[in-house]
């Protein structure tokens, strides 16, 4: 029998006007985990209002944005994320990126007193996914630009504290999935998140 999951889905699309792609694949997998009955919740980014890191002090020092503080309860809850975002630019949007500095703070994403920095990892024991949609071809963002910015995410910051493994779902060609290619990415997300992967 498989084991019952707490997932959290990190919804990173920073524009809150229109329903998007990243949108439909996040509420397929969370039907997908629901009809296994796993629990599901729900961090949409692009409503958060907080302020971006801008130097280290307030990085290793300064207090987590009030509005921030339920999503890293969350994350501390979770044994499973899943994030969704658009490639923008190369890399994910600069609301993924701001959220993540900003919630994997010392004591939280890592432990402060330890020595070794590869040993400090404090949310080790998390799984993740991470969803990104392009209009590039997939293969393309995968081999010809070695899918730097998702490599940097696994390895620089989700590695960094201790969530492993790293599972990527890569969805290019956005533009041209017309219907059919949305109902059969739909499907996909839906039979993931019913195996909680």
């Amino acid at each position: 029998m498989q084991e019952v999951k707490r997932i959290l889905i990190l919804q990173g699309h920073p524009d809150t006007s229109d329903q998007h792609l990243c949108h439909a694949l996040a509420g397929a997998y969370a039907e997908g985990a629901r009809e296994s009955g796993h629990t599901v919740d729900t961090v949409t980014l692009a409503t958060l209002d907080f302020p971006l890191l801008r130097n280290q002090a307030d990085w290793m020092h300064g207090e987590l944005p009030p509005a921030l503080l339920p999503a890293q309860q969350a994350i501390a809850q979770a044994e499973h994320l899943v994030f969704f975002f658009p490639l923008w630019l190369g890399d994910m949007p600069a609301l993924v990126k701001a959220f993540l500095e900003q919630v994997a703070r010392p004591g939280f994403a890592f432990k402060r007193e330890a020595d070794n920095p590869f040993a400090a990892k404090g949310l080790t024991g998390r799984s993740a996914r991470v969803v990104v949609t392009m209009g590039m071809p997939a293969l393309l963002y995968r081999f010809y630009f070695r899918a730097h910015s998702l490599r940097s995410l696994e390895r620089n910051v989700l590695g960094f504290v201790g969530i492993a493994p790293v599972h990527e779902t890569l969805i290019g060609m956005v533009d041209k999935l017309g219907d059919k290619g949305v109902t059969r990415w739909k499907a996909k997300l839906r039979a993931l998140g019913r195996r909680a992967t």
